[in-house]
């Protein structure tokens, strides 16, 4: 099936109701046939459900789903994006392992890295994303992965996943790629060497910013057996009888792990609601994908051209250093979220977020409602004047997620917002 095929039908396959929609199973445990089948599944000795923290049937549609529109062996539903990124890089390191991520990503992402998990002996180098050579350099024997952005937010900058994907199986390392900017409709890591994808689904996914959601889809790409940097999957497990997770699974070893192992100890299951709204959303990714990325090329090349804009960063435009890239990677469009600097700096940008009608001031990102942020004072204000610098972040940048609206009304509310600050 093709991808807008797969996005309404992948993941249910009906049920004894023969109802046409995925039904949401709102509920927390499953009677077993007998004690014996109770401890087969608490052993993994036999697949089913046994408690929603672990699965449940329409988190288990969400995931199957998603891991189709990916071509991923499996996938796991989280509360959140960042309890996506916290149970990946807890299933792969221990204390004392390090991370080289780029350095150009989500600021809360940034802030959860370099001091919550630092405080928990998980340690993470930053490099710039556009020099692949980067990762390797920074590469030592206690790295365990390395994570990208596939867009970055909030510059909109592309890295050569290839060639990052190559120094990764040259070291030996799990490719991470964080691709909540693009959806696999724009953009399938695992096609050009990601071993590991992960969302957040509250963006493009669920499209109407509504609920909370993460996932992280395993390529089943990566060979833990044997490796001694991968102690937990090479070692027998005593919650399982002595399973080892790379003997026995295989594949799957990295997907099974996560929701036995990471998922039942910490919890950050996503609820069954949560994932029916998802699987709603994603029903029409593909037509509101192609609908943001054309709205936000227009509103790009509208504010390159405007004398109040010092600068615009969409990967689409002729004029970005990503052109090229996003022309090989992002064919079908590079999605509705970038930046522009505002000559005036800080005040400026203030104003003309101010001065808007239509385009709300917003935190999130990937609705089908344009919005805008300034980052220096929301989503990266965790950062230091040097890192937003670094980044490439400056006192007049103004985030913009550009939604669905006609193209016309955004475009005048923009031009209107403008003349206050020219």
């Amino acid at each position: 099936m093709k991808f807008e095929t797969k996005q309404i039908h992948a993941g249910h396959g009906g049920d004894h109701t023969r109802s046409v929609q995925t039904p949401v199973h709102l509920t927390t445990g499953y009677s077993f046939d007998d004690t014996e089948h109770a401890r087969r599944l608490f052993s993994l000795e036999e697949t089913g459900y046994i408690y929603t923290r672990l699965n449940n049937p329409t988190n288990a549609a969400l995931e199957e789903r998603l891991a189709a529109l990916d071509g991923g062996i499996g996938a796991l539903a989280a509360t959140g994006g960042h309890a996506a990124m916290v149970m990946t890089f807890m299933n792969l390191c221990s204390a004392g392992d390090e991370i080289v991520s780029a350095s150009g990503i989500y600021g809360g992402a940034i802030n959860l890295m370099d001091k919550t998990l630092k405080q928990f002996g998980i340690n993470f180098k930053f490099v710039d994303a556009g020099d692949p050579g980067a990762f390797e350099r920074a590469t030592t024997e206690k790295t365990r992965a390395y994570f990208v952005e596939s867009i970055g937010n909030p510059l909109a900058d592309v890295p050569d996943l290839e060639a990052i994907s190559k120094i990764a199986k040259k070291q030996n390392v799990v490719f991470i790629v964080d691709n909540t900017m693009a959806s696999p409709y724009l953009l399938r890591p695992i096609e050009h060497g990601a071993d590991l994808v992960i969302y957040s689904t509250t963006k493009y996914m669920v499209g109407n910013g509504t609920v909370m959601g993460g996932a992280i889809v395993d390529a089943g790409s990566f060979d833990y057996l044997g490796d001694p940097r991968f102690p937990a999957y090479n070692t027998p497990d005593p919650s399982y009888k002595g399973l080892v997770y790379a003997e026995a699974l295989g594949k799957a070893a990295f997907i099974t792990k996560l929701r036995t192992h990471i998922l039942r100890d910490i919890g950050a299951c996503q609820s069954p609601f949560n994932a029916w709204i998802t699987l709603l959303g994603m029903e029409t990714l593909s037509l509101r994908m192609e609908r943001h990325s054309s709205n936000a090329l227009a509103v790009a090349e509208f504010l390159e051209a405007h004398p109040a804009i010092e600068r615009v960063n969409y990967p689409k435009l002729k004029s970005s250093p990503y052109y090229g890239l996003a022309e090989k990677y992002l064919p079908l469009g590079a999605g509705s979220t970038f930046t522009a600097d505002l000559k005036g700096g800080r005040e400026a940008a203030a104003k003309f977020c101010d001065g808007l009608r239509l385009l709300k001031i917003v935190a999130n990102l990937g609705d089908l409602r344009s919005m805008v942020n300034c980052p220096a004072l929301t989503t990266h204000s965790q950062l230091s004047d040097g890192q937003l610098l670094g980044m490439g972040i400056v006192p007049g940048s103004v985030r913009f997620s550009i939604g669905l609206e006609n193209i016309e009304d955004i475009i005048e509310d923009l031009e209107q917002a403008l003349k206050g600050v020219v």
